[in-house]
C-alpha cells in the first residue's frame, strides 16, 4: 500500500452572507497520488444553481467535493476557490475540510488534512 501525507491549507471568510474559501492540497509524501479528493462542508446552506470549479461539484446544499488531481511527493495543488452565496445572512459559519478519497494511499499523518474553522461575519480570512 502506498504512503502519502495529505494535508490542506487555506482560508475562510464570510461577508454580508457570501462564503468563500480558498484552499491548496499538498502532498508530503513519500509516495506520490494519482488523485484525492477533499470534502469542504459549511453550516449554512448556500443558496441553489450556483456554479462551481471545474474539479467540483455539489455533495448536497452544505457540501462541496473537489478533484486535487495528481500530486507528486512534496507538490502542492493549484488554489481552489469557492466563493458561495448563502441563504440568510447568517453571523457566522462553520467551515470543515476533510478527505473524502486519497486512492487507498496509506496516511501517516491524518490530523492535518482535518480542519474545523469558525468564519464570524467580518470579512477577515480566518486561515487553516
Amino acid at each position: 500500500m502506498a504512503e502519502a501525507d495529505l494535508s490542506y491549507h487555506g482560508r475562510v471568510s464570510l461577508w454580508s452572507g457570501r462564503l468563500t474559501v480558498r484552499l491548496e492540497s499538498e502532498n508530503h509524501g513519500p509516495s506520490r497520488l494519482s488523485d484525492a479528493t477533499v470534502r469542504i462542508d459549511f453550516s449554512a446552506a448556500a443558496a441553489p444553481g450556483q456554479a462551481l470549479p471545474a474539479t467540483c461539484l455539489w455533495g448536497g446544499d452544505r457540501m462541496v467535493l473537489c478533484r486535487t488531481g495528481q500530486l507528486r511527493a512534496s507538490a502542492r495543488s493549484r488554489e481552489v476557490v469557492l466563493e458561495l452565496e448563502l441563504t440568510g445572512d447568517p453571523a457566522e459559519v462553520v467551515v470543515r475540510v476533510d478527505t473524502a478519497w486519497n486512492g487507498g494511499a496509506s496516511d501517516p499523518n491524518p490530523e492535518n488534512h482535518r480542519h474545523r474553522v469558525l468564519a464570524p461575519a467580518t470579512g477577515d480570512p480566518y486561515a487553516f
